[in-house]
């Protein structure tokens, strides 16, 4: 029986034509051999299995051929590229600088530098995997490396140059390897199997060509497993269940059940996909490469850009007709956010659930109910108004109980739109609708007015309707105690530090403690000049905070700066030591027997 070969190592190119994806650096070295201005040192630098050691091991070749040909190639008929097909040559030497990092290693090979060559014009040193080498390797072989002797080149390589040192860096001439392409890929898996005499399917080759991600070698040895997988006919099919690959037909129903608004149907895929071991992690990576390829394929000045078969460019550009641009954009956002939240989230389940929602809701109407999904954020004003317009006839009622006898007509409450969807206080017969909580927040601060670069708050919209504007919400204002407005002023704050431009701010007025003067009047005392600014900035917010959380439309906020007497001062440590054995002089006593000194 013919002893066997994996691919990575049968189907090794031997000449500089057979690389795949470098012909750049492959046509300069060949210009280099054919001139003869070589130089003394090279690195080779690139992600792995792109053909760095390869074309080390092919240019060390041609360098010491005795006869060239014309295109720069080595002959293989002299006894110098004989010796080296039969690997006895003593002309090339390799080193894994893995294994053997250490500075004594290095000495012995700067020792047999010295030797020149018996046959053939150079000694080459290929160095694999040198950014393994030590400080002190690095040293020692730095002064050998800038001027080394006339017969010695050295070929480094590498997969992390940023670990090399600059020292050395500048003394090489540098060659950056290229991924591999899918397309390269595919068409190098397609040549291997017509010799092999493997049948194939080009969707099963283009998916090894994206699982190996940019490495030949790893592609080849993915078309070895998948080849003993398939026994000689590699089918789509047959591929992604040896290699463990979500179905992209998958990816292409999610879309087109988000576009549809069909959610429910999304989380039944969802569970089948989870249900055959899938991460949902990497689910959610995948559908967003998915949806990536899909805007890529709206264009064709970007459809280039897909690297995978001619097929499934087809079914990108089928797909890419019905999504609308807007609705691959907020998809994108949507799973990067679950992306970069995933490792730190406790149910990873959940969020991939509520991120498909999110995508399945986008192109859903605002005002429309669709019986397959819920309601999206936005969604939340249509209902908030349906609530309102139920609660209207109660409240418009009891108004008319009240101002029996008076013309004046009472002001219906206005449907707010408010950030969050806060609680509805509950509704007593003969009493005004009180919507609790709605306006208090500070979660739209952000926004601001075009026209004077006003702080926007829905607090602005209940003006007209707060109780201080109408004749029957005066008899409804309510007492309120010092600890009320207290917890007030903290909670406010507190809803300011979820909004980044008010963070600072609302920090530094979490310690001011208003006071009640003069019930309703609420004084604020600031002890500095600047925050006081600030504050007087958005009083007019804080104001309609106040009246609706107390629920009293007659609350007034005076502001007005600490007098210096007002002001207490912040002690130091020995201060605080001093009075604390003025009050006990015990502990002074206690701090001479032991002899303690203020640091």
């Amino acid at each position: 029986m013919e002893e066997y070969i994996v691919s990575a190592r049968k189907y090794r190119p031997m000449t500089f034509d057979s690389v795949v994806g470098q012909s750049a650096l492959t046509t300069t070295l060949k210009n280099a051999v054919k001139s003869g201005k070589l130089a003394h040192a090279y690195l080779f630098c690139g992600p792995r299995g792109v053909g760095k050691t390869t074309c080390a091991r092919i240019f060390a070749k041609a360098i010491n051929c005795e006869h060239p040909r014309e295109d720069g190639e080595a002959c293989n008929t002299c006894e110098s590229c004989q010796a080296f097909n039969e690997q006895r040559s003593y002309n090339i030497f390799e080193l894994d600088a893995a294994s053997n990092n250490g500075v004594d290693q290095i000495k012995t090979l700067m020792e047999q530098t010295r030797i020149p060559p018996q046959v053939g014009k150079y000694k080459v040193f290929i160095i694999d995997e040198v950014h393994m080498l030590s400080a002190a390797a690095f040293n020692a072989f730095l002064k050998t490396l800038e001027e080394p002797p006339s017969h010695v080149i050295f070929i480094l390589a590498t997969t992390e140059k940023h670990k090399i040192l600059p020292t050395i860096l500048s003394r090489c001439q540098i060659y950056d390897f290229e991924r591999m392409t899918v397309p390269n890929t595919i068409a190098h898996l397609k040549m291997v199997a017509e010799k092999e005499g493997i049948q194939y399917e080009e969707q099963a080759l283009a998916v090894i060509a994206e699982k190996a991600d940019g490495g030949m070698r790893d592609a080849l040895s993915i078309f070895d497993q998948a080849a003993s997988f398939c026994q000689g006919n590699i089918t789509y099919q047959k591929v992604i269940e040896d290699l463990n690959v979500l179905d992209s037909d998958n990816y292409f129903m999610l879309v087109d059940l988000a576009l549809e608004n069909k959610v429910s149907q999304m989380m039944l895929l969802l569970d089948n996909i989870l249900g055959k071991g899938f991460d949902g992690g990497n689910m959610i990576q995948g559908l967003a490469q998915h949806v990536r390829n899909v805007m890529m394929a709206k264009d064709t000045q970007t459809l280039p850009l897909l690297e995978t078969s001619e097929e499934q460019k087809a079914k990108y550009v089928e797909q890419a007709k019905k999504a609308p641009t807007p609705f691959l954009y907020k998809a994108l956002q949507l799973m990067n956010n679950c992306d970069v939240q995933y490792r730190q989230s406790s149910n990873k389940r959940l969020l991939v659930e509520l991120t498909l929602i999110q995508i399945g809701q986008i192109t859903q109407p605002e005002d429309q109910d669709v019986p397959s999904a819920g309601r999206t954020p936005h969604r939340l004003k249509s209902l908030f108004q349906k609530i309102v317009a139920q609660l209207k006839p109660a409240s418009q009622g009891a108004g008319a109980g009240q101002e029996s006898g008076s013309k004046a007509p009472v002001r219906e409450a206005q449907p707010v739109a408010a950030a969050t969807a806060a609680p509805i206080s509950t509704v007593r017969k003969g009493s005004q609708v009180k919507l609790k909580g709605i306006g208090m927040s500070f979660a739209n601060l952000e926004k601001t007015e075009l026209n004077n670069q006003r702080i926007y708050n829905p607090i602005d919209q209940l003006k007209e309707e707060t109780p201080a504007s109408t004749g029957a919400a005066a008899n409804h204002d309510q007492p309120f105690t010092q600890e009320q407005v207290e917890g007030q002023w903290i909670s406010m704050c507190l809803r300011m530090q979820g909004i980044k431009d008010f963070i600072g701010l609302a920090n530094r007025m979490k310690p001011i403690v208003p006071t009640i003067t003069d019930f309703p009047h609420i004084e604020v005392v600031i002890d500095n000049k600047l925050l006081l600014d600030d504050v007087v900035k958005i009083k007019g917010r804080i104001l309609q905070t106040f009246r609706i959380g107390l629920n009293n439309s007659q609350v007034t906020l005076d502001y007005r700066l600490a007098e210096s007497d007002e002001v207490t001062r912040i002690l130091s440590k020995r201060e605080i030591l001093e009075n604390m054995i003025k009050e006990n002089p015990a502990i002074g006593k206690l701090t001479q027997d032991l002899r303690l000194v203020m640091a």
